[in-house]
């Protein structure tokens, strides 16, 4: 694998993040959307990517299919979805994307919502694929969602139906990194993020109404802290952000993942602190950790052709999967 080399004209880590979000191509490509049930009585959204040139009818039966989980307030057709999609789909694997609950566009009908620990969406869905299309799978996952996926590698450990996963950005301790946003620019992203969250929790406040949840100190809070102690912790049975954090970071996972898994990080993330467990991911012969001076977070930016911006983590990603199925 080539080590990354950033864009010239996108050298540190706000330039390399905010250019991902707004460089990227979200167009080009067409989405089949899935509706599925789930065993507690909600919806899942799917979103099967149909590349030009390498759709899923061309690519046939036999194909691999990928999978990709999206980071915190993102969805399926963000544009590191799209690179992802081109990148499997370049490579003879077929794309789809999960969205979670209350990220594809309806909200959920269940009394919760998702988190970085939440594995019970993604689990019902990997399976859910591997029994229906009866082929090898692989998954990537990013930020929020490649904690998710090294925590449910962990927990699957050798039963994984998996046969490789990759993760880019991922937290491996959820409260150092929550700690690590609110420092300088970086809290341009938390209030973002926060303003996003807050949004969805405003859509349901008369349905919470009668849960044991604080829903004004959530939305009169200004950081993801804040939000996680009075909102996201009581709503999923947490004692507080605390044992949230505690029970979700996937640092305390990676020693139990037994499927070939490899984890892109960069040094500069502004949204991670300095959390990458390397004797840990070091002694797994399963993991492999590719970790960059430069990056961002989620980004990753390299020079394309013609000078355009080409995305090096999911390319790597996507041909280091395919060389596993």
């Amino acid at each position: 694998m080539s080590p990354f080399v950033p864009h010239p004209l996108l050298r540190g880590p706000h330039a390399q993040t905010l250019g991902a979000k707004f460089l990227r191509s979200e167009t080009g490509i067409h989405f089949r959307r899935e509706t599925w049930d789930t065993p507690d009585g909600d919806i899942l959204e799917l979103d099967f990517a149909d590349v030009p040139g390498r759709t899923w009818a061309q690519l046939g039966d036999r194909a691999p299919v990928g999978v990709l989980l999206h980071g915190l307030e993102g969805c399926a057709r963000t544009g590191y979805a799209h690179a992802t999609y081109r990148a499997f789909a370049a490579r003879g694997i077929r794309p789809v994307g999960m969205n979670y609950r209350s990220c594809g566009g309806a909200m959920p009908r269940a009394h919760r919502m998702y988190h970085a620990g939440e594995t019970s969406d993604p689990r019902h869905v990997i399976e859910r694929l591997a029994d229906r299309f009866g082929v090898p799978l692989v998954a990537i996952g990013f930020s929020l969602g490649a904690n998710i996926l090294l925590k449910l590698q962990g927990e699957w450990g050798a039963e994984s139906p998996l046969a490789a996963a990759a993760v880019v950005s991922p937290p491996f301790d959820l409260a150092a990194g929550v700690a690590r946003i609110e420092r300088g620019f970086s809290k341009v992203y938390s209030r973002y993020l926060t303003r996003r969250l807050k949004g969805k929790l405003r859509l349901r406040l008369e349905e919470f109404a009668e849960l044991d949840l604080d829903a004004a100190a959530g939305l009169a809070g200004s950081t993801l802290r804040d939000f996680d102690e009075h909102v996201t912790a009581p709503l999923h049975g947490f004692e507080d952000a605390a044992d949230y954090y505690a029970r979700c970071s996937s640092g305390s996972f990676v020693g139990a993942i037994r499927t070939p898994t490899l984890v892109i990080r960069s040094l500069d993330d502004p949204f991670l602190a300095e959390d990458v467990p390397r004797a840990a991911l070091a002694a797994n012969p399963a993991t492999e950790l590719l970790l960059s001076a430069h990056g961002g977070h989620v980004a990753f930016l390299a020079r394309g052709r013609r000078g355009g911006v080409r995305s090096w983590a999911e390319d790597t990603a996507g041909a280091w999967l395919a060389e596993r199925v």
